[in-house]
C-alpha cells in the first residue's frame, strides 16, 4: 500500500478521487494529551471496477512540509461522496482544523441504523454480516503518532477502507430499495452542522453532573468551568489535566478565596494549588460569589415540571416498540424516553415528532395521544384500531 507524505502525492490521488462517484475515509488520532484531537493518519480507498480492486493510500500529516489542501478540496468536491463510519470524531478534526466538512458525506453508522442493523453498530459488526471477512484488531490501541508505522498497524488502518466499500454499496443500495435515503440524509444534516463541534466555554458547566441546585453553587460551578474549558483550548491540554470534575464540585462546595484555602482542598491535584491555576480559581470563585440572585444559572430539567400522563407514556413506549419492529430501526433511534415523556406531557416540539420520525412514528404517537386510535394485541403483534 502507499504511503503519502508530500502535498504532491496527495494531490494526484485526490484527482483521482474525484473522478469517482465515492471514496471511503477513515482517520486515526490521539486525544489522551491534548484538548484538541492530534491527526495521526488519513485513510482513504477508491472504489472497485470490473473486478479490479480500487487504490488504497495512508496519507501521513504528520510528513514534514506536507499540506492537507488537497484532501479539503476533495471534501468540497460535490460529485464525490465521502464515506466513513461512525463520522462525528473525524469530523470533528476536520472542522477543527481547517473549518471544512466533506460533502456529501454518507454515515455508514448511520446507515446501517435505519437498515436495521441496531443502535449504534459497529464497523467489525458490519465487515462481518455485510463484507464476511473478519478484522485483526491488535493493533487497535497503538500509538499512531510514532514513525515509522509498523506493516501490523498498516494493514489495520488500510482495512478501515477496502471493507467500507462493500458495506457503503451494500447499504446504498438497501437505502434506495427501501425509499430511506432521506432519512440517513436528515441525520447526517446533524454532522455537517457546526454547532455540533463548536464547545463554548460559557456553556461548559451544562456537561459537570451535580445533585445541588442552589444558584450561589452553580454560579460557582459555572465560573470554574468556564475558567477550565478557556485554559485547556487556550494551552491544548485536557480539561482533566487542570481539575477534574470531583475537584470542580468540591471547589464549588468549599468556595476557595485564597491560596491557603485551595491548600486545603483533598482532591485538587498539586499543579492546580499554584500559579495560573490556582489564580484561575480563585477568581472564578469569587466570581461566581458575586453573581446577583436574578442572574444566577438554573438547572434546566423538563422531566422535572412535565405533567406527565403516566398511562399514555406507557402506551407510546408499546407503540414505539411495534413500529421498531415493523420498520426494523432501533427504537432509541426513532424517540428517546424523553420524548415519549414530552408528548405523554402535551408537548409537540420535539424531535419524535418532526422529519422522518414523524413519519414512522410521530403521527400514530399523536393519533394515539387524542385518543383517536387504541392499541391491541393479536397474536403476538401489536394492531392499531381507529376509534
Amino acid at each position: 500500500m502507499d504511503m503519502i507524505t508530500t502535498t504532491e502525492a496527495l494531490a494526484v490521488i485526490c484527482e483521482k478521487a474525484k473522478a469517482e462517484p465515492y471514496v471511503t475515509l477513515d482517520t486515526e488520532f490521539l486525544r489522551e494529551r491534548t484538548y484538541w484531537s492530534k491527526l495521526c493518519l488519513v485513510q482513504m480507498a477508491l472504489p472497485s471496477h470490473d473486478g479490479v480492486e480500487g487504490e488504497a493510500v495512508l496519507i501521513d500529516p504528520l510528513a514534514k512540509g506536507i499540506s492537507l489542501e488537497p484532501l479539503y478540496e476533495l471534501f468540497r468536491h460535490k460529485e464525490t461522496v465521502k464515506v466513513f463510519h461512525a463520522a462525528r470524531q473525524d469530523l470533528e478534526i476536520f472542522f477543527t482544523d481547517a473549518q471544512v466538512f466533506p460533502d456529501p458525506l454518507f454515515d455508514t453508522q448511520v446507515a446501517a441504523m435505519v437498515c436495521g442493523f441496531g443502535e449504534q453498530v459497529g464497523y467489525e459488526t458490519l465487515v462481518r454480516k455485510i463484507a464476511k471477512q473478519s478484522l485483526d484488531k491488535t493493533s487497535r490501541f497503538t500509538d499512531w503518532s510514532r514513525r515509522p508505522l509498523t506493516p501490523a498497524q498498516q494493514k489495520y488502518a488500510i482495512a478501515d477502507v477496502t471493507h467500507l466499500r462493500v458495506i457503503y454499496e451494500y447499504l446504498a443500495k438497501q437505502l434506495k430499495k427501501s425509499g430511506r435515503a432521506p432519512w440517513v440524509e436528515e441525520e447526517v444534516g446533524i454532522l455537517l452542522n457546526p454547532e455540533t463541534y463548536i464547545t463554548r466555554p460559557e456553556e461548559a458547566w451544562l456537561r459537570v453532573k451535580t445533585r445541588t441546585h442552589s444558584g450561589k453553587f452553580l454560579s460557582v460551578v459555572r465560573e470554574l468551568a468556564r475558567f477550565r474549558e478557556g485554559f485547556a483550548q487556550n494551552r491544548n491540554i485536557p480539561r482533566s489535566r487542570i481539575f477534574k470534575d470531583d475537584a470542580l464540585l468540591e471547589l464549588a462546595s468549599t468556595k476557595p478565596v485564597s491560596l491557603d484555602d485551595l491548600g486545603k482542598s483533598r482532591l485538587l491535584l498539586r499543579e492546580a494549588r499554584k500559579g495560573e491555576i490556582a489564580e484561575g480559581i480563585i477568581t472564578a470563585v469569587k466570581e461566581g460569589l458575586a453573581v446577583p440572585a436574578d442572574k444566577m444559572p438554573k438547572v434546566q430539567s423538563d422531566s422535572d415540571h412535565l405533567q406527565v400522563d403516566s398511562a399514555l407514556a406507557d402506551l407510546l413506549r408499546v407503540l414505539l416498540k411495534a413500529k421498531s419492529n415493523q420498520t426494523g430501526v432501533a427504537p432509541k433511534l426513532i424517540a428517546s424516553s424523553h420524548d415519549l415523556d414530552a408528548i405523554a406531557a402535551g408537548k409537540r416540539d420535539v424531535p419524535a415528532l418532526s422529519g422522518w420520525r414523524r413519519e414512522v412514528f410521530g403521527e400514530d404517537a399523536i393519533r394515539l395521544s387524542e385518543g383517536k386510535i387504541a392499541l391491541s394485541a393479536e397474536n403476538g403483534d401489536i394492531k392499531l384500531i381507529t376509534l
